[in-house]
């Protein structure tokens, strides 16, 4: 392949990556699938590719639907044991940010919620909601009517609008902190009614269980959440054994929200993302399986991390 297809490709990887990511929930697949695409590229008559934006973009994201409809994806994600990829803010994987809807498509809440719709369902949010396409342009990269377009847009945001437990645009930066920060400060005290007081009415957790469940745990009201918050955050011996060490904890923006990231010797070895609404806690996911922590370790490694709010847990 010439230079200039290879330029041309590589120009665009990172809007592929970031819609790879978007659709598949996984930075390693949604990098599987930009090579794929790249090969694809590679193999083209290009000469007969008017637009090469949207020819890579209708073969990127058939890809990712033929990876979501596999045998293998839907077993593993019907059983019940799949979270989306945590990945730190900054990371070129989550794409643009520019708008409310661009922020709350990469939102591990949303990202969950995601999984409920349809394969084709989730390609045209994706692609309406986070990238701004017509229904026009989306008919034609997934070979779909503008109305059929029209009508997956609205039932996708209808069911995810439905299920929604706050969003990462749903309070400011700062704001959203202050409010973890607090929420960690209970966790550990002991606090259970402070804890309980900081949690919204009909908040969720859902946990991978350290990657030792085979199903994700999930829990509703703020008494089980609250009361599964203190026990996971208690300190034992056997917790720090399976961590590796005594973990140092960090408070980080992750998919556009703050997370309590526990961290030993430089290595993140658990994470837990706090959607924040109204100045209480509405959604929490916890990750602590190391294939699901890869990147975002690797990303903290190089961003140069503060000083912990817990120095040794």
């Amino acid at each position: 392949m010439d230079s200039t297809a290879v330029a041309r490709f590589e120009a665009g990887r990172g809007r592929l990556a970031a819609l790879a990511y978007r659709l598949l929930g996984s930075a390693a697949d949604a990098e599987d699938a930009v090579q794929d695409a790249f090969l694809r590229w590679q193999a083209a008559d290009r000469d007969r590719i008017d637009v090469p934006e949207a020819w890579l973009t209708k073969v990127l994201t058939r890809l990712c639907l033929d990876r979501l409809r596999s045998a293998h994806t839907r077993h593993e994600r019907a059983a019940g044991a799949w979270l989306p990829e945590p990945l730190l803010d900054g990371d070129p994987m989550l794409g643009p940010a520019d708008t409310f809807e661009q922020r709350e498509s990469v939102s591990l809440a949303v990202l969950t919620l995601m999984e409920r719709l349809s394969p084709v369902e989730r390609a045209v949010y994706v692609l309406r909601e986070a990238f701004s396409y017509s229904h026009a342009e989306i008919a034609g990269i997934l070979d779909i009517t503008e109305s059929a377009s029209q009508q997956h847009t609205h039932r996708a945001r209808v069911r995810v609008a439905a299920e929604r437990r706050g969003g990462a645009a749903a309070a400011d930066p700062a704001s959203a902190r202050r409010v973890v920060e607090e929420f960690l400060a209970a966790a550990v005290s002991g606090r259970t009614e402070r804890l309980v007081a900081l949690l919204t009415d009909d908040v969720t957790a859902v946990s991978d269980g350290a990657g030792l469940a085979k199903r994700l745990l999930r829990f509703t009201t703020r008494e089980r959440v609250a009361s599964f918050v203190r026990a996971g955050f208690r300190p034992t011996e056997a917790k720090r054994r399976l961590a590796g060490g005594s973990p140092a904890i960090h408070i980080a923006a992750v998919n556009g929200a703050p997370a309590v990231l526990a961290v030993v010797d430089g290595r993140v070895v658990g994470a837990v993302v706090c959607a924040v609404s109204d100045g209480r806690v509405a959604a929490l996911h916890g990750v602590a399986s190391r294939d699901r922590l890869t990147r975002l370790d690797e990303a903290w490694r190089r961003s140069g991390p503060g000083v912990p709010v817990i120095a040794a847990w």
